[in-house]
């Protein structure tokens, strides 16, 4: 398959693209620095010209979403905007515009995570992102068949516990290997509308 990566030069971007080239499948590496396509998904131009560049694709993946994290009384009404444009909206457009420009039978799999379901002190505007694109992939899944659109929904990175493992308390971490294959699940298989938490 050929495949756009968004956010491919991030750590799970890495673990992603390595393993979907492993398995023998054409990789479009796209970030806002480096890979092979640069673009920034918050702007709805450089999401055009990104599937302008790449031409026709099977599947689209994401990796990439931005989110400030700060206590609620902290929290200002742009940083909820932030939150939404980053990782909301950004991912919602790759589908929007991607529809018509992939394969009739192609895929989308976005990124969410834990705090959809598990949240944390001064999480909350990654709750609101994760559960908006969520909610998203289901009711997108029921309208874009035969192709198809699933998220995938990580909790904390094992390989990034030495910098993060302090905000998720008690919570079990998860390989970046186990994290890539429910990427491929998503690429190489059939389910639409799911979101795969692990």
């Amino acid at each position: 398959m050929k495949i756009l990566l968004i956010g491919a030069t991030g750590t799970l971007g890495a673990a992603v693209h390595k393993e979907l080239s492993e398995r023998g499948h054409e990789v479009l590496a796209v970030a806002r620095s480096g890979g092979d396509l640069r673009c920034d998904i918050t702007d709805p131009d450089q999401t055009a010209a990104m599937y302008e560049h790449a031409g026709r694709v099977d599947a689209v993946v994401s990796t990439a979403g931005d989110v400030p994290y700060k206590p609620v009384t902290e929290m200002t009404p742009e940083d909820y905007l932030s939150a939404f444009r980053g990782k909301v909206l950004s991912q919602i457009d790759l589908v929007r515009q991607g529809v018509p420009r992939i394969a009739e039978r192609g895929s989308f799999t976005l990124i969410t995570g834990v705090l959809a379901r598990e949240p944390i002190r001064t999480g909350s505007a990654a709750s609101m992102a994760n559960g908006a694109v969520e909610a998203f992939v289901r009711a997108a899944a029921i309208e874009i068949a035969p192709q198809r659109v699933n998220a995938v929904s990580p909790t904390v990175f094992t390989e990034s516990l030495g910098e993060y493992g302090a905000y998720f308390p008690g919570m079990q971490s998860v390989d970046l290997a186990r994290v890539a294959q429910a990427y491929v699940r998503s690429v190489e298989g059939a389910q639409t509308g799911q979101i795969y938490a692990l």
